[in-house]
């Protein structure tokens, strides 16, 4: 095992110790997730994971990856006593603790889902809505908006404007403001890139 997985391991290890420790009863109102027998159902991007004391599971029974088992994991964790009331939609950047991850969400969530659905604004709009997207009830000007749900109280708005003979295609990800209280901003952007994945698998499975 390298060096980077051990650490993985331990990361892993050391967070599920942690939920081992909790009453996870209280995760089913506060949260929204399924709690059965120490076992908590956590749908994300609409695919349901099984989080024991021993692992992360995907919906086929196999070890989640890293990037989605941490994003759960300190989900979990971080459950607040109080669930905070619905609040606005905001850009990443404008989070008073996103600063250092500004550029990382910008280059490896907006500008990538720009880039790869420029010119295919109807695949994009499939992906989504097989993602369970729909549209908000908010009237913006671009070629498409839609609000998908990532996890439990964790949704995130993504606007799309297609390419034309003056810009190219640009992508906007945001998140509501009350999502600080779920995740810390780490986690948010590790959202984004979990975004970007579903997206893609979506849009395969889809038009192959």
């Amino acid at each position: 095992m390298d060096s980077k997985s051990s650490i993985f391991e331990h990361h892993t290890r050391s967070y599920l110790q942690q939920l081992a420790r909790m009453n996870l009863a209280r995760l089913a109102d506060r949260l929204g997730v399924v709690v059965e027998n120490r076992t908590v159902t956590v749908p994300v991007f609409g695919q349901r994971y099984r989080v024991t004391s021993e692992r992360v599971d995907r919906p086929d029974g196999r070890p989640a990856d890293y990037t989605t088992t941490v994003i759960i994991c300190r989900y979990l964790l971080q459950c607040r006593e109080f669930e905070p009331a619905e609040g606005q939609w905001q850009t990443f950047k404008d989070f008073p603790d996103a600063a250092p991850l500004v550029d990382y969400f910008a280059n490896n969530v907006e500008k990538v889902i720009a880039g790869r659905f420029s010119g295919r604004l109807e695949r994009l709009r499939n992906a989504a809505g097989r993602l369970g997207g729909q549209r908000p009830a908010i009237e913006l000007s671009v070629d498409f908006l839609s609000t998908i749900e990532a996890l439990p109280r964790v949704s995130l708005l993504l606007l799309f404007n297609e390419a034309d003979e003056s810009f190219p295609a640009q992508s906007t990800v945001l998140f509501e403001n009350r999502v600080q209280h779920y995740l810390d901003m780490e986690c948010v952007a590790m959202v984004g890139t979990l975004l970007v994945e579903h997206l893609d698998k979506s849009a395969q499975a889809r038009f192959g």
